[in-house]
């Protein structure tokens, strides 16, 4: 049996304790506590990684990250423009298989991401390459698989995805049209995209969820699957590396990211 954390155990015997004492148990109170225990389960294993209040076990430009009201913020002012797209890039390891829960909250004008499985870029400072669960204010690309620096486009929203090897001779950027790769393979579709954007809320608190294991990459947004890619491209993918958010090049804008989680598998 899964240990409880002692916040959830006590909730759930005082739970019972009420039930028992008042000769009785209504359908109500037995969802309450049947609750409880689903959401401890649900974040059984994982390690919180953002403390709230400092930038502990972070690096990023201070420009253009702060910690403020326990969220994690990345702004872009109209004196702090960007020549290129800066990271804050966690310290604690370079995890392989994981899960990953975060909360966002951008403005309409926002572009950002959670990258991982990354590389440094050599001789830039706070900037990496690598898979990115995208995350965008205008809810254009919120979820899909975008590898920055990289193959660009994995799987855009509702789609599930094959990474093939690259076929044309070159660099890498001779096997991408239209900032997708071309090796890209849909598998199956998961939903109407249309209709799939509308679970994102804007301007307001989401949920987002990453599940990296062996070669397959899932991005959940408030529950919903939204990509889901399964890479064989040996000599480009990579299987480990740097965890950390993005603020990107464009207008002035904001992201907020809080109640960091990951669960190394």
């Amino acid at each position: 049996m899964k240990q409880f954390s002692q916040i959830t155990f006590m909730a759930v015997i005082s739970t019972l304790a009420f039930a028992c004492g008042s000769g009785q148990q209504n359908d109500s109170e037995t969802d309450s506590v049947a609750e409880a225990v689903q959401a401890q389960d649900d974040n059984d294993g994982f390690v919180q990684i953002f403390d709230g209040s400092t930038l502990n076990g972070w690096d990023g430009d201070p420009t253009y990250w702060r910690v403020e009201d326990g969220a994690l913020i990345g702004e872009i002012t109209e004196e702090t423009t960007l020549e290129r797209n800066h990271f804050i890039i966690w310290q604690g390891g370079q995890p392989a298989d994981f899960e990953f829960k975060a909360e966002f909250k951008i403005t309409e004008a926002g572009n950002s991401g959670v990258n991982y499985r990354s590389d440094l870029v050599e001789g830039l400072d706070h900037a990496l390459k690598g898979y990115q669960a995208d995350i965008d204010g205008k809810n254009n690309y919120t979820g899909q698989n975008y590898e920055e620096r990289k193959r660009t486009t994995l799987a855009y929203i509702g789609q599930k995805t094959k990474i093939n090897p690259q076929e044309k001779e070159g660099d890498l950027r001779a096997n991408v049209e239209r900032n997708a790769w071309l090796g890209l393979e849909v598998t199956e579709e998961l939903g109407d995209r249309e209709e799939m954007r509308k679970v994102v809320k804007s301007n307001d608190w989401n949920k987002i969820h990453i599940i990296a294991k062996g070669n397959r990459l899932q991005h959940y947004i408030n529950g919903t699957l939204m990509s889901d890619v399964t890479d064989e491209d040996p000599a480009n993918r990579t299987m480990k590396g740097y965890l950390g958010m993005q603020v990107h090049v464009g207008p002035p804008m904001q992201v907020e990211y809080r109640n960091i989680f990951l669960k190394e598998l």
